[in-house]
């Protein structure tokens, strides 16, 4: 055989095994990387859940997830069962930490209340204002509306924002009674404030009307705005101009007659008689 052809066989040979070769380490590699991760066992919603609900094994479920699992996300139903629910759940969401009560403290508002803080529930309008369209979760800004103490006519109405950027806690209707005693709803609104702005809501419920304004979510800039009051409406936003006083000149009054006086001499006996400028006797 020709050595030449000899040599050609077998480096193409040598080629053909090193490819091979590193061909298999790299199907190998893909083939340890496709395998399958092990899936994680959470406790999941069986179906909506709202916010104050206490947790029975009946809305509890598992299900498996492959890969990282959610941060504090509860793996045992021991762990979530008797806890109230601080947050909406979904059906089929797994349950975290952060969305549920701590165990013990029960269900209901309460549960939702954050350390330091208050729920203070005001009465709104229907009609005025955003009442219908506060969701639990929003911001709203509180106004309100009345003629102050110290206001020299009864006409001299005013409007004031008391509170920014509060978060509201829950937003519902509550059943009262009109004078005629008849049932009537009430839409009500539990605001989460400090213990300060809790006096604040409660003195203003009681003397004025309140108006909740709604806000943007991510605007929590808290900006000083002034008072706005009745006539300003009609001046342009300026404060009345003072009237204009007219002042009379008065007329000084005339100077009372300086009286003369005539002695009278008969004898040895005096007298004197008095008598106004006029001629008139005194």
């Amino acid at each position: 055989m020709n050595r030449r052809l000899l040599i050609i066989l077998l480096s193409a040979l040598v080629i053909a095994t090193v490819s091979s070769y590193v061909i298999w380490k790299m199907v190998g590699s893909r083939i340890s990387a496709a395998k399958p991760q092990e899936a994680t066992k959470l406790v999941a919603a069986t179906r909506d859940i709202k916010i104050g609900t206490i947790l029975a094994s009946g809305d509890l479920t598992t299900m498996s997830i492959v890969g990282q699992a959610p941060q504090g996300a509860i793996t045992d139903p021991k762990n979530a069962i008797g806890r109230g629910v601080v947050a909406n759940i979904y059906a089929g969401e797994p349950l975290v930490d952060s969305r549920l009560a701590p165990l013990g403290s029960g269900g209901g508002l309460a549960a939702t209340i954050k350390p330091g803080m208050r729920a203070c529930a005001i009465k709104v309008d229907d009609v005025v204002g955003v009442a219908g369209f506060v969701t639990p979760g929003m911001r709203v800004d509180v106004l309100v509306s009345g003629v102050p103490p110290n206001a020299t006519n009864n006409q001299d109405t005013q409007t004031k924002t008391i509170l920014q950027n509060i978060e509201v806690l829950s937003a519902g209707t509550d059943i009262q009674k009109d004078a005629e005693g008849k049932p009537k709803q009430v839409q009500v609104v539990n605001l989460l404030v400090t213990p300060e702005e809790a006096q604040i809501l409660a003195l203003a419920t009681n003397q004025m009307h309140i108006q909740l304004v709604l806000r943007n979510p991510l605007d929590t800039t808290v900006t000083p705005v002034p008072d706005t009051e009745m006539t300003n409406l009609f001046t342009g936003g300026k404060p009345p101009a003072p009237k204009a006083t007219t002042t009379v000149a008065r007329q000084p009054r005339p100077a009372a007659p300086q009286p003369f006086t005539i002695t009278v001499m008969n004898g040895d006996k005096k007298s004197e008689a008095k008598f106004a400028s006029s001629g008139g006797q005194q």
